[in-house]
């Protein structure tokens, strides 16, 4: 197919680390131009990652008529505003997580969702070893689903980094909150029913700098997950059936240039002797993503879907805070 031509909103370490060299491994696309409130910063890492252009404020790329798609890595704060005046150009948009603040203004998007493309950028929904593991669950391998636990951390308390301002939607749910929301909704195919949460607060920033949750995915179906912004790196996803477990290495950081793995534990065995393990290739889940945006450009129609499937992503994380302001269990 003709490669969809890609501008980036901004010089964000997610953007210049991790997505833009995944897309530029890709033959569907091309990275056209790169955009930054400061052109010599913009002309610096457009320099640095191979790209032709640089635009120096937002405005100017989305006004550019060769630019087909955008992605948008902005500060949470900043999502909508900037789809939405990207979806107004015309444009694509592929928008990193969470698509809001708040589910509410996801419905400013609604109008144009059916004329561009207009989707939240969980790319780990597009890595080999999230399909292979739903897949095993579909058959059966651990028996019926009943229970599934998420856990993912890191530490960070430099006080101007992003995640650190509860202003502009910093916070562990958030930022990595999002995943195991996602995780739940992709392994048990349904929404949440209810929520409930616990938060600590870090007394300088104000953000959640360590949330638990409970979501009840009805049937008797639960995700306990617990996730960090101070506390050690760590990430994991076990999903327990009926007949055994099934546990995802690293599902959400997923190494672009190594093999993955996951097990299936008939749980015959405590001490995980009687696992078995699944080792994947390596993949680029920044660069399948991209592509699949793109594909999805060239060939499908616009429609509301991906704005519902973001929009049940915010209810869910608004049901979370709204359960640990009340005590109560909250319904997304």
């Amino acid at each position: 197919m003709k490669p969809v031509r890609w501008g980036v909103l901004s010089t964000a370490r997610i953007a210049s680390k991790k997505v833009i060299p995944g897309m530029l491994k890709s033959s569907m696309l091309v990275v056209s131009g790169l955009a930054s409130r400061d052109q010599k910063k913009a002309e610096a890492a457009a320099a640095e990652l191979g790209i032709a252009r640089a635009y120096g404020s937002y405005e100017e790329m989305l006004a550019d008529p060769e630019i087909e798609a955008i992605y948008n890595p902005l500060p949470n704060h900043l999502h909508v505003p900037l789809t939405l005046a990207a979806a107004q150009a015309g444009k694509h948009v592929l928008c990193e997580k969470p698509m809001a603040m708040k589910a509410a203004e996801l419905e400013a998007l609604r109008p144009y969702a059916s004329k561009v493309h207009i989707r939240e950028a969980f790319m780990v929904r597009q890595h080999p070893q999230w399909i292979a593991a739903r897949d095993q669950v579909r058959r059966g391998a651990i028996g019926e689903l009943r229970f599934m636990q998420v856990g993912f951390s890191y530490f960070n308390d430099d006080p101007s980094n992003i995640r650190n301002q509860a202003d502009i939607g910093g916070g562990a749910l958030y930022d990595i909150g999002c995943y195991a929301i996602v995780a739940g909704r992709w392994f048990f195919e349904a929404e949440a029913r209810g929520a409930t949460a616990t938060m600590d607060l870090d007394p300088g920033f104000g953000t959640d700098r360590s949330t638990s949750g409970l979501l009840d995915f009805g049937g008797g179906r639960q995700l306990s997950f617990a996730v960090s912004t101070q506390a050690a790196p760590y990430q994991r996803v076990v999903l327990v059936g009926t007949r055994g477990r099934l546990e995802i290495e690293i599902p959400f950081n997923a190494p672009p240039d190594r093999s993955c793995r996951y097990w299936i534990d008939d749980g015959s065995s405590l001490d995980g002797s009687s696992r078995i393990e699944t080792v994947l290739p390596a993949a680029d889940q920044y660069q399948l993503q991209a592509e699949a945006f793109s594909h999805a450009v060239r060939n499908e129609q616009p429609d509301a879907t991906a704005l519902d499937d973001a929009a049940w992503n915010m209810r869910t994380i608004d049901a979370l805070f709204a359960s640990a302001r009340s005590g109560r269990v909250e319904r997304p």
